[in-house]
């Protein structure tokens, strides 16, 4: 990679023109071969704009037809490299190699030029046509013949252009240069030492081409000398110089000239024969000559406005190896024949019909590549149109208006330009542009439709856009800009605009929330259009906005229930047949439509060969007969699933029980939701409670006797004394209207349920029977063991009476059971 740097030149002009708008000239210098991004320049800064003013304005870059390498960043207001700049590709030999655009800026119209001047860097080494060149030379060749070797050629120009050449060695020939009018230098191999072809028959030398860059760049190419036996005369053109004059755009192979050169040798030696030696690059693809008569004819195609001139270099040669060198210098004659191009730099597309005289319209550009009378240009306007086309300065014209404008005599102008050169024929081009003439504000925005229906599919993102609505204005420019505005309303007594808004400027719709089907289905509000007029405009649309139901709900079981602790079991005879009804399983879904659709799949069973599910209706049906082989416990696992995309489903668990009696079923079912550790340890539980329920019956027996027996010997000691009688009054006990009874009996009630590993004992207070009740969740419903009475021939221990009655009248198995 070359180090380089970059120096930038900054000139500015600005001048005001009598037309109103500002045109300003900066002109900038940079290194080719900048990488893509860099800094040109602030372009902002440098015509004293405001950065807003950019903005505003609508600042962009006119080219015309090039391409494009600048690039403008509005933000920063600065010039960047968009594309890599090759000065040798863009501009060639040329000097200076600059390019040339504007800047526009709109409201008002104003446009600058802009001139960056791209500065050449040493990115190229000097190159040789040719691989190698021969000659052949007599040994009797005198000292100082001369013999013109090629040229090479440096696409950089200036310093790092193509400086000096070097020979390598230097025994017998010595370089000469001579500087020709183009700036070039004539390249020439002087023979400083007689040849002896005796002594050396070949000659092998190396000439080197070196610019003078930094660092310096070089090129090489082989000469091969071949010494011959004496020639003692080169052949000598007879002008140095040639002159021919070529017309553009010559059908090829048209001659130019005739080059002449003679040698008074005679034989061998004294034919001659002529080529093209070394010229520029390209010069071999256009012109050719005639090695035997020097004829020069056009090979390619020639353009003035590529090209003007052309220097050939021609050498003549005999058969000896002696030379001679001239330059035939071609003019190219410019033809009529490119058009004026117009270039639209900035149109308006429509102006208000109170417009001042000298309003600027439109600023364009007019070329024509051609020379002299061909490229001179006079531009026209169409006639009886209140609009004249002025020139501001070289190439540039402004269309101004001319008188006054009104709408309501021509609403629309089409202003046709044409561009004619001066040249014999004369050539033109044209173009037409179409202006507006606005109106006032009399006309109110009118919607495309008279109401409007969408449709949002529930659960949607918060923002999202629902629709767009569009009203349209007969009107112009702000009167004709319309607003929309979401009138107040509510729905379900809350907001509208809680549940959509309107962009004010696009009409967009926008959900403001996330809808549910389930909640509403659909609701209605107004929309108003309003225009940019004084005073505004307006008219106003409904809108009905519909929520399509989305399959986010899964199916919900209704039956059979399913709870945490209790266990419902199914009971099928094993007298049922095939298709016994076992059960249904009912199930819901909240959401509409296909999404509501169930279906029902049997996913896990006990024996699957033995039941079935209905899949529409969820019915548990036998397949076969039920056998005494079926186990008594049958669990089945039952999916539920919507229709939805994609589905969702719920599953439930059946419980079945293949009996024919309920205690069967009590029996089986009682462990039906513990593991095996459980039952072994519930086993474990009832043994110990039946030891304790033993002990603490005979520890009552023994204090009830006992109470019993010293009771007995207190009345008898009573009943044998003189003292007085004192009535004693046991707890609880109430004198009602005098006749001394007991108000309260005592009663027990004893509850157990199937998954509790204790058994609890209630004494309740209040009531006249002695129930056992089983929690409702249990696999089987004990009936009232005893109802009875409390009758106690001691009224102030009813206790005692109670519960020795309860272990009296309860059933072992029970007892032992509760616990």
């Amino acid at each position: 990679m070359l180090d380089r740097t970059m120096g930038r030149q900054v000139l500015l002009f600005i001048s005001v023109l009598s037309l109103g708008s500002v045109i300003g000239q900066v002109s900038y210098s940079i290194p080719e071969e900048m990488a893509k991004g860099s800094l040109v320049g602030n372009i902002a800064q440098d015509l004293g704009l405001d950065v807003k003013r950019i903005k505003s304005g609508k600042a962009r870059i006119h080219i015309g037809n090039n391409a494009e390498y600048i690039e403008l960043n509005k933000e920063r207001g600065v010039l960047l490299i968009k594309e890599r700049i090759d000065r040798e590709t863009l501009c060639g030999q040329t000097t200076p190699c600059a390019l040339h655009f504007q800047i526009i800026l709109e409201n008002p119209i104003e446009f600058y030029r802009v001139t960056i001047e791209i500065t050449d860097v040493n990115d190229n080494a000097p190159l040789f046509q040719k691989d190698s060149m021969r000659f052949d030379i007599s040994e009797s060749a005198v000292i100082g013949a001369k013999f013109v070797l090629e040229r090479a050629f440096d696409s950089d120009i200036g310093i790092n252009g193509l400086q000096s050449y070097a020979l390598h060695p230097t025994d017998n020939f010595i370089l000469k240069l001579h500087g020709e009018a183009d700036g070039s230098k004539k390249v020439e191999m002087v023979l400083q030492k007689p040849l002896d072809r005796e002594k050396q028959k070949q000659i092998s030398l190396l000439l080197t081409a070196v610019d003078g860059g930094e660092p310096k760049m070089s090129g090489t190419v082989q000469i091969h000398v071949t010494v011959l036996d004496a020639n003692d005369n080169a052949p000598v053109f007879t002008q140095p110089i040639y002159t021919a004059r070529l017309v553009e755009n010559s059908p090829r192979g048209t001659l130019l000239t005739t080059v002449r050169a003679s040698d008074i040798d005679h034989g061998s030696y004294g034919f001659v024969t002529y080529s093209i030696s070394s010229s520029a690059v390209g010069i071999m693809d256009l012109f050719e000559i005639d090695e035997n008569n020097g004829d020069v004819r056009l090979k390619g195609e020639v353009d003035y406005e590529k090209s003007k001139q052309y220097q050939i270099d021609i050498e003549a040669k005999d058969q000896g190896g002696l030379s001679d060198s001239s330059k035939l210098v071609v003019e190219i004659i410019d033809v009529n024949d490119n058009k004026p191009l117009i270039d639209l730099m900035s149109t308006s597309r429509s102006i208000p019909e109170d417009s001042p005289s000298q309003t600027v319209i439109a600023v364009m550009s007019v070329h024509d590549p051609d020379s002299d009378n061909n490229g001179v240009v006079n531009c026209i306007l169409g006639e009886n149109i209140p609009f004249v086309i002025k020139s501001t300065s070289n190439g540039f014209y402004s269309i101004v208006t001319d008188s006054d404008l009104d709408r309501e005599r021509d609403s629309e102008y089409n202003i046709s330009v044409t561009c004619s050169d001066e040249g014999v024929p004369s050539l033109s081009s044209s173009v037409t542009l179409t202006l507006q003439i606005s109106d006032v504000n009399d006309n109110a925005p009118v919607f495309e439709r008279s109401s409007y229906e969408a449709y949002i599919v529930e659960n949607n993102t918060p923002g999202l856009s629902v629709f767009t609505m569009k009203a349209r204005d007969a009107d112009w420019n702000q009167n004709a800009r319309v607003s929309y505005i979401l009138e107040e309303s509510s729905v379900n007594g809350v907001p509208v605009s809680s549940y959509v808004s309107v962009s004010a400027d696009s009409g967009v719709i926008h959900a403001v929330r996330s809808f549910d089907y389930e909640q509403i289905k659909d609701f209605h509000f107004r929309v108003k259009a309003q225009d940019g007029g004084s005073p505004p405009l307006s008219s106003n649309v409904t809108v009905k906005i519909m929520i399509k139901d989305q399959n986010d709900n899964a199916p919900q079981v209704l039956y059979p229930v399913q709870t945490g602790g209790s266990l419902v079991a199914e009971m099928v005879p094993r007298s049922a047949d095939v298709g016994y009804l076992v059960t249904k399983v009912v199930a819901v879904d909240v959401d509409s439509g296909q999404n509501a659709w169930l279906s029902y799949k049997l996913q896990k069973a006990t024996d699957r060969a033995l039941f079935e599910v209905g899949l529409q209706n969820g019915e548990i049906r036998t397949i076969r007969q039920v056998t005494d082989k079926d186990a008594v416990k049958q669990r089945l696992t039952v999916v539920v699933e919507d229709n939805g995309q994609p589905s969702r489903s719920a599953t439930v668990n059946v419980n079945v029980a293949v009996a024919d009696s309920f205690p069967e079923v009590l029996s089986e079912f009682t462990d039906f939701t513990h593991d095996k550790e459980y039952n072994d340890n519930l086993t474990f539980y009832l043994v110990l409670a039946l030891a304790v329920v033993s002990f603490l019956f005979i520890t009552c027996l023994v204090v009830i006797i006992s109470v019993k027996i010293y009771r007995w010997r207190q009345s008898r000691i009573l009943y044998h004394s003189n003292l007085p009688v004192i009535p004693y009054y046991p707890p609880r006990y109430s004198d009602t209207l005098g006749t001394g009874t007991l108000q309260h009996v005592y009663n027990y009630e004893v509850c157990r349920t199937t998954d509790s590993r204790k058994s609890d004992c209630k004494f309740g207070t209040v009531g006249s029977q002695n129930v056992l009740i089983m929690d409702p969740s249990s696999t089987g419903t004990m009936q009232r063991i005893q109802s009875e009475k409390s009758i106690l021939d001691e009224p102030d221990s009813p206790i005692e009476v109670s519960l020795l009655h309860w272990f009296m009248s309860a059933p072992w198995p029970l007892l032992t059971s509760v616990w």
